[in-house]
């Protein structure tokens, strides 16, 4: 049984209650959160015994095997740091961090103390990006010529006044680093490494530090270029979260409310993944799928030794630079080479 802390209780966290809750061998035996009603709400809500409202409290006093991080970015670093030095594993929810330095630091601390490091990124389980993956992987599209992909969603102001911390650069970051986070790692894991960004951001109608709405373009290093779209601006809701790749022989848009259903889906070839298209759209509950679930199966199996994680640390560090050079192009108007200097 491997025995989880799971450490801020907000909007995120029952993806990991219901997670964990779904997995044999996993157990989230307490939670934290600085409001601690929130926690004792969540932890009547889903059975867990202990709440605390100090996470280095909670690392002291309880006999853990990892912790869940589930808080604002800007926290995640130093959170996952006191859990290492605790010989904690630590499995980190999206952006790992606001910072390259901070996630250095993260990286490092775990490494050094001998734990894992699981950055949550759900979506490369969806159904309909396993096919997808599948399809790149087999060379189906023959050379990829073009990438795109649209988050076209809807955050209204009283999303931002719920929180503080919401819409700052220090703890949270704009539309790139949070909402569409998970499809510049998407990007990544299917075309390969970034060679360079070009980048546009806009605040344009939310009162906030950070940017509501802006577009990229991305040169991969095998030739291929990509463009992400995105805004948090659209009415009246969520419209559209997608990933389109056009190539030599195939042209595939997954498409939807957030990659939960296949569009198109045309190939030169033939493959018996072709049955398959129709049965792996799905309805999601809301923008973070059901990918938690498989994720911490392979979260649990590798910490039990039965498996290889299936993405850690420098995985997560990978969106993150491509991330911070997209906000260093919108800034100083200049093309933006990776890897970061």
């Amino acid at each position: 049984m491997v025995k989880f802390g799971l450490i801020g209780c907000g909007r995120i966290s029952d993806s990991h209650f219901k997670a964990a809750a779904n997995i044999e061998d996993a157990q989230i035996t307490c939670c934290c959160d600085i409001i601690k009603d929130r926690a004792e709400e969540k932890a009547k809500e889903f059975g867990i015994k202990a709440v605390y409202s100090d996470h280095k409290k909670m690392l002291e006093q309880e006999k853990l095997d990892a912790v869940m991080i589930c808080t604002p970015s800007g926290t995640h670093p130093q959170i996952g740091i006191d859990a290492a030095e605790k010989k904690l594993h630590v499995v980190t929810e999206k952006p790992m961090a606001t910072d390259l330095a901070a996630a250095d630091d993260l990286i490092s601390a775990c490494d050094k103390n001998g734990v894992h490091l699981f950055v949550v990124k759900q979506n490369r389980l969806n159904a309909t990006m396993q096919l997808l993956k599948r399809a790149v992987d087999k060379g189906r599209f023959g050379r990829i010529y073009m990438v795109q992909s649209n988050v076209f969603w809807q955050r209204p102001q009283s999303y931002f006044d719920a929180a503080k911390w919401r819409g700052t650069w220090e703890f949270d970051g704009g539309a790139f680093m949070n909402q569409a986070s998970h499809y510049v790692d998407s990007l990544h894991w299917l075309i390969g490494p970034v060679d360079h960004v070009m980048a546009e951001t806009a605040t344009m109608a939310r009162k906030v530090e950070t940017e509501d709405t802006g577009s990229a373009v991305l040169k991969f290093r095998n030739g291929v270029i990509g463009t992400i779209n995105v805004t948090l601006l659209t009415y009246p809701k969520n419209y559209e979260g997608s990933i389109t790749i056009i190539g030599e022989k195939g042209t595939v848009k997954i498409g939807g409310i957030a990659i939960n259903r296949i569009e198109k889906w045309e190939f030169e070839d033939y493959d018996d993944d072709d049955r398959l298209v129709t049965e792996s759209n799905y309805q999601p509950p809301n923008v973070y799928g059901f990918g938690h679930h498989p994720y911490y199966i392979n979260v649990v199996n590798t910490i039990l030794g039965k498996a290889e994680p299936g993405t850690d640390g420098r995985d997560g560090r990978k969106s993150l630079e491509i991330i911070k050079a997209i906000y260093l192009s919108a800034k100083t108007g200049k093309k933006i080479a990776l890897p970061l200097k």
